[in-house]
């Protein structure tokens, strides 16, 4: 592809050199550069791509996206100055790999929880009705039945465009995909064409990166801002940020709600471990889901699929074979007659959700032991909320390692501690080691007791100095109640 068509989506403010060069490549990471590439220098959180131009042109580049000049330019290479590579970038790369979210139907799903499972129930429940779909989420990437491991809960602009012309190239009518507030303040969605999008839930999150709630609101916001007037908008009427993500949007907006009047209602008619029966718009459906917050996560589902031309008899019966996504309160059974629950709740807000779940399923028949921790290098502002919620609704509280990253995992427990008064610590006790942690919680509970071991759900390993060693909850669990 010539260079100029590359550029038809931007407006540089110059350009030093051939614009007709061929370009075979995009890329943002100079080391991945080969002849004939574009390289974009981004201006990253941990390092500036300007400094690794020379090292981009030395590997085969023939132009470079700036935003600043060189001081030297090299003979035979094209320099693009621009305001913003951030904001280019997508719009480059999605022209470089022909536009393909023009050539399928894209939803995405914000929000800060219900993401991953909203859009893997969607992608499962397309393909079950007999659709050929792509999935771009937290745990894994799908191609059809093709897994593709996820680095990022949304990838960077160039590696997104691949993924999605590789789902035109295999035929996909449809792809779903979760989208970060961190890909929405960094431009990585820039230049993709959305048939809709989902907002579910604020609360906080990310306040490392995002300074203050306003502009973690906001970022969520741009998303819809963004979306043109062909699109959907489904906004969760229950959340008080709800109705504040639609409020520029162009697109067409519906509502849903499990509390009050919306365009897509649902009620709890029961409730067991094994699932729950609901009545949605009227239809009664049995699903194998538990959760106040999986009704509204299934609503999303439902509301989505109505406005991508589905008939309702159709997705409910689909909704009702449709399973839990891995790591979100997914049970394993003890042979001692507890039941022990593994979620990614990583959130005092989704800590809360599925506490919720689980009282509400037990009724005050059981008690209730959680194992929790919290991440290092993250927002340290949630970890005395996340301690109170879990006091708040258990009768028993293990405080414990997460992902400690580079920090010192007890001192990430003392924080988590500081939020807690000496009555509430009564009931609660300090375990380092995540597995003596889980250990000690299922030699504490009895018969019909439940234990929630939360923060890591489907992740299979725990990061410790920047090492990743291999650390999976429920494999941890079968191998605790095998040697009971």
């Amino acid at each position: 592809m010539k260079l100029h068509e590359l550029l038809k989506n931007i407006k540089p403010l110059q350009v030093a050199g051939d614009s007709e060069v061929e370009i075979t490549g995009v890329n943002i990471d100079s080391r991945r550069i080969a002849k004939g590439h574009l390289f974009v220098a981004m201006r990253g959180t941990q390092v500036d791509g300007h400094k690794f131009i020379g090292k981009a042109i030395d590997q085969g580049a023939v132009a470079v996206l700036c935003e600043e000049m060189p001081d030297q330019l090299c003979e035979g290479v094209t320099y693009i100055q621009v305001d913003s590579t951030e904001d280019a970038v997508g719009r480059v790369a999605t022209v470089f790999y022909g536009e393909p979210s023009k050539k399928l139907k894209l939803v995405g799903v914000t929000g800060t929880n219900g993401k991953t499972t909203i859009a893997t129930l969607l992608y499962n429940m397309f393909r079950k009705m007999g659709h050929r779909c792509g999935l771009l989420s937290t745990v894994c990437n799908y191609i059809e039945d093709e897994a593709i491991a996820a680095d990022h809960t949304t990838p960077d602009p160039i590696e997104l465009n691949a993924l999605l012309a590789r789902m035109v190239e295999a035929g996909c009518e449809y792809a779903f995909m979760e989208c970060s507030s961190h890909a929405i303040a960094q431009k990585r969605i820039g230049g993709l064409k959305f048939a809709g999008g989902i907002f579910t839930n604020l609360t906080r999150d990310h306040l490392d990166y995002h300074k203050t709630f306003e502009n973690y609101r906001n970022a969520k916001k741009a998303f819809f801002d963004g979306l043109p007037k062909s699109a959907f908008a489904i906004t969760n009427a229950d959340d008080k940020n709800g109705m504040v993500m639609v409020q520029n949007c162009k697109a067409q907006v519906k509502t849903y709600s499990i509390r009050q009047m919306a365009d897509f209602r649902a009620r709890i008619l029961e409730c067991h471990f094994e699932g729950m029966y609901l009545e949605i718009d009227g239809q009664e459906v049995g699903v194998q889901f538990i959760g106040k917050f999986n009704v509204s996560n299934l609503l999303a589902v439902y509301g989505a699929a109505r406005m991508l031309g589905k008939d309702a008899k159709d997705i409910l019966v689909t909704m009702s074979t449709l399973h839990s996504v891995s790591g979100r309160l997914d049970p394993v059974r003890s042979p001692e007659g507890y039941t022990a629950i593994v979620d990614y709740a990583h959130t005092p807000d989704a800590l809360a959700n599925v506490l919720n779940a689980i009282h509400e399923v037990l009724n005050k028949k059981g008690h209730v032991i959680t194992v929790c921790g919290a991440g290092g290098n993250r927002d340290k502002g949630k970890r005395p909320l996340m301690a109170q919620e879990a006091v708040r609704q258990s009768d028993k509280v293990i405080i414990t390692s997460d992902n400690p990253r580079f920090e010192d995992p007890q001192d990430i427990i003392n924080d988590m501690l500081a939020g807690l008064n000496a009555q509430q610590r009564k009931n609660v006790l300090a375990i380092t080691d995540r597995k003596e942690a889980i250990r000690t919680a299922c030699m504490m509970a009895e018969k019909g007791d439940v234990i929630l071991v939360a923060g890591k759900g489907h992740e299979n390993y725990q990061e410790i100095k920047g090492v990743k060693h291999h650390f999976d909850d429920k494999e941890v669990l079968r191998d605790i109640f095998n040697n009971q």
